[in-house]
């Protein structure tokens, strides 16, 4: 089973569809609006800007586990996604991304390790996974690591389908 399996519902309502994004590369990454790191919203848009025409997408999840730092609305984080920072990326409903409750999203991307080895619990808002079109979780980066660094950016290259 792949994460584009897995039902999870879209932040404007309805289901998220993830099956759709079946043989794109998806970075997914637990968003929040009140974050100290809430500014990589500004370099997911950019990447998500520059390589959607070539089978990829920037998949925002809401998660507020981390002190309470996404307390929004469905209606509030859509918009202060799109009017602070122009978010176009498609975003998932609200979940719980470690513990009893996590979504199966997440179940299924946090055995994967980071760079530096760590897997297993998400450490902090703006964790990223990067997904291959075939589903398969092909790299995670540290909630610290800059969207547009270049290793996120070559990873994300490597598994571009066109």
């Amino acid at each position: 089973m792949s994460v584009f399996d897995v039902e999870i519902g879209a932040l404007d309502g309805g289901p998220a569809q993830l099956d759709r994004h079946r043989g794109t590369a998806v970075l997914v990454v637990n968003v929040a609006s009140r974050c100290g790191l809430t500014p990589q919203y500004t370099a997911l848009e950019e990447l998500q800007q520059r390589y959607a025409g070539r089978g990829f997408t920037v998949l925002g999840v809401p998660c507020n586990q981390f002190m309470g730092q996404e307390p929004g609305t469905a209606e509030e984080i859509s918009t202060f996604c799109s009017t602070t920072y122009g978010a176009t990326f498609p975003m998932t409903e609200k979940v719980d991304v470690n513990g009893d409750d996590r979504h199966p999203l997440y179940a299924g991307l946090v055995p994967t390790a980071d760079a530096e080895g760590h897997d297993g619990d998400v450490r902090w808002n703006f964790e990223k996974f990067l997904v291959a079109p075939d589903g398969a979780v092909a790299a995670r980066f540290a909630p610290r690591t800059e969207p547009g660094s270049e290793e996120v950016v070559k990873a994300i290259e490597a598994v571009l389908p066109a």
